[in-house]
């Protein structure tokens, strides 16, 4: 096992990471920008390391100024948590060459799951559901529309190394397609340095569900059951649970299966998020593979009662899982709010400033992830998320009493936050029915 590991983030996860680590007997050492000298995860490590100026571009981005980090402070393996270099293949190469652990899986996997057309295809050749759509990359606008023409529309535009939403276009008739794919040809230049561009088949009213899994290099895969992750604004997701009120047993075997077989297609190790459309008809499609831990990983937890950021950390040491399939159980029910420093009633406005009161919920039930706290400066260099809310119930009934309750419980002063708008959720006849899709959200947000 690692005797120290450097958290290559910040915020929420790179606590949750050093929690896990600290558990495990192993030291940890946070980086930190300029405008993060005093930030929660900084003061929760072992030691800190400063990495450049605020930007992100030159510090948590900087792949020389992490790798120095780990080089100059011992550290034997870098924890990517989510977002910033968590799916640069390149980053996870760099670390090999240097001869740290990347705790995550390895450059090659990364690569052939980042880039979306050739994901289709590796699941499409792995014998998992893929949406219809083009058989790669676009290169044209004539071949553009004959692909359109067979597909059927709507279709979507979709940026092949992209994600977050960015660099895609919902296109309903032949007329919109020419500039539907310069405009999200453009949009993902700009954001992936990748303007590559294929088509898929738009489903209107889709749940988003997705498999957990942990695979180790001893050929061991499991599946941690699935999470729903359809309430959503312009493709981020704002709200998670675990299980689905969609899935039966056997649809929830189904999607585990299909889940398997593409981990083990692209030889994956580490934990991974295999993502799925549901139609209405019970259909489910690969979307993506997330190559991380994701952001909704502790609903799993709270059913499966399995720490899986230790279970990252035990594969990338060589160990195997400390489970098997037979083991995994899921119990009760998990909702997950994000609470994001924005104000919903000003169609998602981040709301940058500092932190003046910080009253966290308590209770049977109740677990809150979170990297700010009385005095937090809320930076408008990052992410706004300030906190992920998460009860556990004995059923999904109780599960929303408790996350009521929790909200309700909750004081963040100083900033405008997300928390109200998950109260009014909870209140939703929809919602507590599990009527839900994709565009769940924007039918009842402006500006979602």
């Amino acid at each position: 096992m690692f005797k120290k590991i450097l958290v290559a983030n910040r915020g929420e996860i790179a606590i949750r990471v050093m929690r896990a680590a600290r558990e495990l007997g192993i030291k940890t050492v946070a980086v930190y920008s300029e405008a993060d000298r005093d930030a929660l995860h900084v003061r929760y490590a072992d030691e800190a390391f400063p990495i450049g100026p605020a930007p992100a571009v030159h510090s948590y981005l900087h792949i020389p100024n992490i790798i120095n980090a780990a080089v100059q402070t011992g550290a034997e393996a870098i924890h990517p948590g989510y977002g910033f270099l968590s799916e640069n293949h390149r980053f996870a190469d760099v670390c090999r060459i240097w001869g740290i652990t990347f705790i995550g899986p390895s450059p090659a996997a990364i690569e052939r799951m980042g880039i979306k057309a050739q994901a289709r295809e590796t699941m499409r050749a792995a014998g998992v559901p893929v949406v219809p759509g083009s058989p790669g990359v676009v290169t044209s606008v004539e071949e553009a529309e004959r692909l359109a023409a067979e597909i059927g529309y709507p279709v979507l535009v979709k940026a092949s190394g992209g994600g977050g939403g960015r660099g895609i276009r919902i296109v309903e008739s032949p007329d919109q397609l020419a500039e539907s794919l310069e405009r999200a040809r453009r949009e993902a230049l700009s954001a992936f340095g990748n303007g590559d561009l294929y088509l898929e088949k738009y489903l209107r009213n889709p749940r988003h569900i997705e498999i957990q899994v942990l695979a180790d290099t001893h050929g061991h895969i499991v599946t941690l059951g699935e999470r729903e992750s359809s309430l959503q604004r312009r493709r981020q997701k704002i709200l998670e649970e675990a299980p689905s009120t969609a899935l039966t047993p056997e649809l929830r075997a189904a999607m585990s299966q299909a889940a398997v077989a593409a981990a083990r297609a692209v030889e994956y190790t580490s934990a991974g998020t295999i993502e799925f459309l549901l139609d209405d008809q019970g259909q489910f499609y690969f979307m993506e593979m997330n190559t991380r831990i994701q952001v909704e990983h502790a609903v799993t937890e709270m059913v499966t009662g399995i720490d899986i950021v230790k279970e990252q950390i035990r594969i990338a040491a060589g160990e195997p899982l400390s489970f098997d399939q037979s083991q995994v159980e899921l119990r009760g029910w998990a909702i997950e709010c994000r609470i994001n420093a924005e104000d919903p009633d000003q169609q998602f406005r981040p709301s940058p400033g500092t932190v003046t009161a910080w009253e966290l919920p308590a209770g049977p039930g109740v677990r809150v992830d979170s990297g700010a706290g009385p005095g937090t400066q809320v930076q408008p260099f990052y992410d706004s998320l300030l906190a992920k809310l998460v009860t556990w119930g004995r059923d999904r009934d109780e599960a929303i009493a408790r996350m009521r309750r929790a909200l309700d419980e909750f004081v963040i002063e100083g900033v405008k936050t997300t928390r109200e708008l998950h109260r009014r959720l909870m209140d939703d006849p929809d919602f507590q029915a599990g009527r839900l899709s994709t565009n769940f959200l924007a039918e009842r947000v402006p500006g979602a």
